[in-house]
C-alpha cells in the first residue's frame, strides 16, 4: 500500500473503563482491557473494535478539520470520552496535531 497524503493529525485511543462481569473482566466481545492503547492517523488501528470505529470516525473527522471537541462534549479541545455502541467499553480519544513542516520553495526556473 502506498500512501500519497502526509497526515497532519494522529490519534491515540485508550480504554479507560468498562462494565465488568462477575469474574472482574470487561465483558467486551473484542477483549478490550483498561489501559489498552491504539494509535492511528487515517485508517483503523489494528485490533480496534470495528463497531466502535464507526462511532469515533466522525469525531476524528471533526478533529482533522480543526474542530473543538468541547463542542461535542469533550474534556478539552483535543480530548473526548466515548462509549462503544454496545455500552460496555469507555474510550478516550486524544488528538495529536503534527507540526507542519515548512518547506522552502524552489526558485522558479521558467524563462520569462
Amino acid at each position: 500500500m502506498k500512501r500519497f497524503i502526509k497526515e497532519n493529525t494522529s490519534f491515540k485511543i485508550t480504554v479507560v473503563n468498562g462494565k465488568k462481569n462477575p469474574n472482574g473482566v470487561i465483558d467486551c466481545r473484542n477483549g478490550h482491557e483498561i489501559g489498552d492503547t491504539y494509535h492511528c492517523e487515517y485508517g483503523c488501528p489494528a485490533e480496534f473494535c470495528q463497531k466502535s470505529m464507526l462511532k469515533v470516525f466522525p469525531i476524528m473527522e471533526a478533529a482533522r478539520a480543526d474542530g473543538n471537541l468541547i463542542n461535542l462534549g469533550g474534556d478539552s479541545p483535543t480530548s473526548i470520552k466515548f462509549c462503544c455502541p454496545d455500552g460496555v467499553v469507555t474510550f478516550r480519544l486524544e488528538v495529536i496535531k503534527k507540526h507542519e513542516r515548512t518547506t522552502k520553495k524552489s526558485p522558479d526556473c521558467s524563462v520569462p
